[in-house]
């Protein structure tokens, strides 16, 4: 009997971390846990931010998650993504950096993938000295979330303990930055005419999505910034290459998407968000970071227009209505839903 008792709450602090539900949960351990879902568009299935609360920070409509926001969730799931090594289990009392917790023996991981040197990834520590919380020659080491602390020489992650040290998949020590290009459209009719919801009565939006090969989620499109590149060109490459397949295309053809799309990408857009990324491959020492833009093709002559191929990272990639019933990578839906509020559509 105990042994069962301690079983089922093993069973639930796991589900727990992982922001899944703990009721009508398999006796299956390892399916319960897992931080990955490849449900296609139109599976039914709901999967919730862990926080929807956000607030206005001023009058450019940038908003961001409120820094009392519950602790990080898809950054502490159990089993650390493309591998077979188990997280030291973090319960969210633990999370925070100021709590005492003699008792702490995170794994240490980096992904053989980075341990390879390539060009996108920072050498050992020892190696080389990095300068944190500052531009370190074209390679930006500032954080959104401000100056983070250092600790025998490795940065340390500002949301808190994740039961992984090391770097994991992720190239960089300390913040790793990307940009997330979220391009929308009205969904219409026949007539071009606005399609609402039989429900909440609100238009409609549309997102391009990609089904990404690494995890076989939906996600939005985007990718890390180079060394030295601005956002704003992260966000046309990204969405080039990994929505209409661009590095695949013949270059005439590709000068004439990039012209096409240009317009689009040029505009100032609404920055939906910037900060700090609830990633399963987060540790203690390399988190994720984006600048979320919406770019919004009002007339529907733009980007809707072009044919889309997957191409990149992306395994499959499609227009999807914007819903809160569509389940997300990371804190994707949680950008979507802010661009549902901004745009006065459906959610």
């Amino acid at each position: 009997m105990l042994h069962n008792v301690l079983r089922r709450d093993l069973i639930r602090l796991a589900l727990t971390l992982c922001g899944l539900p703990i009721t009508g949960c398999t006796h299956e351990v390892r399916s319960a846990i897992s931080c990955s879902s490849s449900h296609p568009p139109g599976t039914g299935q709901t999967i919730r931010p862990i926080s929807t609360s956000c607030f206005n920070l001023d009058t450019t409509s940038i908003w961001t998650m409120p820094s009392s926001a519950g602790p990080h969730i898809n950054a502490r799931c159990a089993l650390y993504p493309g591998s077979q090594i188990k997280r030291f289990l973090v319960p969210d009392d633990k999370v925070e950096w100021s709590q005492n917790w003699p008792q702490y023996n995170p794994v240490s991981y980096t992904d053989p993938s980075v341990e390879k040197k390539p060009v996108w990834a920072d050498p050992d520590i020892g190696s080389f000295s990095p300068k944190f919380n500052t531009v370190d020659g074209a390679v930006d080491r500032t954080s959104f979330e401000g100056s983070y602390k250092t600790e025998n020489g490795k940065p340390i992650n500002p949301r808190g303990r994740t039961g992984v040290t090391g770097r994991g998949l992720l190239g960089r020590w300390g913040p790793n930055h990307a940009a997330d290009p979220i391009v929308t459209r009205w969904k219409v009719d026949v007539e071009k005419a606005k399609i609402s919801h039989s429900v909440s009565k609100r238009p409609i939006l549309q997102f391009v999505s990609i089904k990404r090969k690494d995890c076989g989620e939906w996600a939005i499109p985007g990718g890390m910034v180079d060394p030295g590149e601005q956002v704003s060109l992260t966000l046309q490459r990204e969405f080039s290459e990994e929505a209409l397949n661009s590095l695949a295309v013949p270059a005439p053809e590709a000068a004439k998407i990039s012209e096409r799309i240009g317009k689009l990408f040029k505009t100032p857009g609404f920055q939906v968000y910037k900060g700090y990324v609830d990633d399963p491959r987060n540790t203690d020492n390399a988190w994720m970071e984006t600048v979320a833009v919406n770019l919004h093709d009002e007339s529907g002559n733009s980007v809707s227009e072009l044919s889309l191929q997957a191409g990149d990272d992306a395994g499959q990639v499609q227009w999807v209505d914007v819903d809160s019933t569509f389940p997300l990578y990371a804190n994707h839906a949680h950008f979507l839903e802010l661009v549902a509020k901004e745009r006065k559509a459906h959610w």
